[in-house]
């Protein structure tokens, strides 16, 4: 007989959003609540997995920083031993032309070529003089034309226009620099990138500052939010997730089969589950993706309001090498690749970031192939050492991704960044997709947010999280956390969810 349960707050998704709401709800004293998901272990997009060989691989390129000292605290709970975290100053680069770079580019001209130089600065200069003639009513168009005036043509044509079009899967280019893209010229009107999400995600140059680094030959390195991060000893940044699901009551979550949502009645107020059990709810807080909400819930207004939200998918490539790491990379966190010879816009050196996300030195191993795709001589196992490195690849219709070979493509384009050696041996590799992987903060993504939004609020229920509320501008993990915890105070004590309505504020703000 199918079980019947009533609770007054229902979670969909136990990614950081869900867990921030149960967390919330589970310091409030609140009883009458339960969260849900479809896979057995928690952490959505921030989980962690490990190959059969015992290499850890997160999802997809995470670092832990914070705007809110209530997501600190909730991290120091759930992982309170000091020993539970290293802190990593961030060091980054960018593949250009045979060199690295340090990240930011745009800032870090200094390293350059002579001419190159020449031709950011006389660009940044044009781009200086013009704003000075601007109106101040006069604001960017789209994401392309933000950048025209903040990095000057020349940088926008050799880095953020290839780099941007990897990682979003989408063109950032206006209508007039769309070539041989003229037939899609409708359809990319609609998915042009609005720039009101900039904020603290992309560096503007300070021209004189620049000006003064290329003379001196001086680069800059620690800008942003993520300068200084940390990360689990153990388990990866799954490890996190785990622990603050691990806390909850085993009434108040179910995972795995239990977990799995099938149908969403929401004039009923009921949830049906996999294995025949119906949940009755008073308010229903969902962080899948609101395009899969409306799926679920059979609801063909909203289906119709989700077809103006875009999105790109995300595949994430692991390899586990034998040997040492190559010297360039022994103290890099992530690097950039605007380049056409690189399939990847983005890896991470996974191994650096603890001595745990790889078998110990001591562990035999099979080598799977050489790094050129032929079989070792010998698959006998050996012992290490090991180290790893994760690349991600952007996918959209406009950026179409080749699954059968993928793999060997990342290893190849590994190479081509002297990353590998032809010769280094593979001892473990990892692959997984992602359909929705970032959300695209298109021009049209707002109005859609202003009607989709409240309607499912008047149905009681909030959309929330990465995907849920598809707001890019909060989509790391501490925003999603919290989106999920203001979620609750708004139905428990109607708070002001000030993640969800005021990015800039968050994002501006002190800790």
């Amino acid at each position: 007989m199918a079980e019947h349960l009533t609770v007054d707050i229902l979670v969909i998704g136990a990614g950081p959003t869900g867990l921030g709401a149960a967390k919330r709800l589970q310091q409030l004293g609140s009883t009458s609540w339960l969260i849900v998901d479809s896979n057995e272990r928690p952490g959505g997009l921030a989980s962690t997995d490990v190959t059969p060989e015992g290499f850890l691989f997160d999802v997809s390129g995470l670092a832990v920083f914070s705007h809110y000292k209530y997501f600190d605290d909730c991290l120091d709970e759930a992982l309170p031993q000091s020993t539970d975290w290293y802190e990593h100053q961030r060091v980054s680069s960018v593949r250009y032309q045979g060199q690295w770079v340090p990240y930011p580019f745009q800032t870090n001209i200094a390293v350059l070529p002579k001419d190159e130089q020449v031709r950011c600065l006389r660009s940044l200069i044009d781009a200086a003089l013009e704003a000075r003639t601007r109106p101040a009513t006069d604001k960017p168009q789209n994401f392309d034309e933000w950048s025209v005036r903040n990095v000057g043509e020349h940088l926008n044509e050799i880095f953020m226009r290839p780099y941007n079009f990897k990682a979003w899967a989408i063109p950032t280019t206006k209508v007039g620099h769309l070539g041989d893209l003229d037939w899609k010229v409708p359809m990319l009107i609609r998915h042009q990138m609005d720039a009101t999400w900039v904020g603290e995600r992309v560096p503007v140059p300070n021209l004189k500052l620049l000006m003064s680094n290329v003379i001196r030959n001086k680069v800059t390195r620690h800008w942003g939010p993520n300068a200084i991060f940390r990360f689990p000893a153990k388990g990866g940044t799954g490890a996190i997730w785990f622990a603050v699901a691990h806390t909850f009551a085993k009434q108040n979550k179910r995972f795995g089969t239990p977990g799995t949502v099938t149908k969403i009645d929401a004039d009923a107020k009921k949830v049906h589950m996999l294995d025949g059990t119906v949940v009755q709810y008073r308010t229903l807080i969902s962080t899948m993706a609101v395009d899969d909400l409306a799926e679920f819930m059979g609801d063909v207004q909203l289906q119709q309001m989700c077809k103006r939200l875009f999105y790109s998918s995300s595949n994430v490539i692991g390899v586990g090498i034998r040997g040492h790491r190559p010297g360039c990379i022994r103290d890099k966190c992530w690097l950039y690749f605007p380049e056409d010879e690189y399939p990847f816009y983005r890896a991470t050196i996974f191994s650096n970031y603890s001595p745990f996300n790889q078998p110990q030195e001591q562990t035999q191993l099979p080598t799977q192939q050489l790094a050129n795709g032929q079989k070792p001589v010998s698959s006998e196992p050996k012992p290490g050492p090991y180290w790893s490195i994760m690349v991600e690849i952007s996918e959209s219709s406009y950026k179409p991704v080749n699954h059968e070979t993928i793999l060997a493509d990342s290893i190849q384009g590994l190479i081509n960044a002297e990353l590998l050696n032809p010769d280094d041996e593979i001892v473990s590799t990892y692959i997984r997709r992602f359909e929705h992987g970032y959300p695209t903060p298109s021009l049209e993504c707002n109005g859609a947010l202003t009607a989709i939004l409240p309607y499912l609020q008047q149905k009681d229920i909030l959309s929330r999280g990465r995907f849920g509320s598809w707001k890019y501008e909060v989509g790391n993990q501490d925003h999603s956390f919290m989106l999920g915890v203001e979620a609750v105070d708004h139905v428990v004590s109607g708070g002001i969810e000030l993640t969800l309505s005021y990015p800039d504020f968050v994002n501006g703000r002190a800790k």
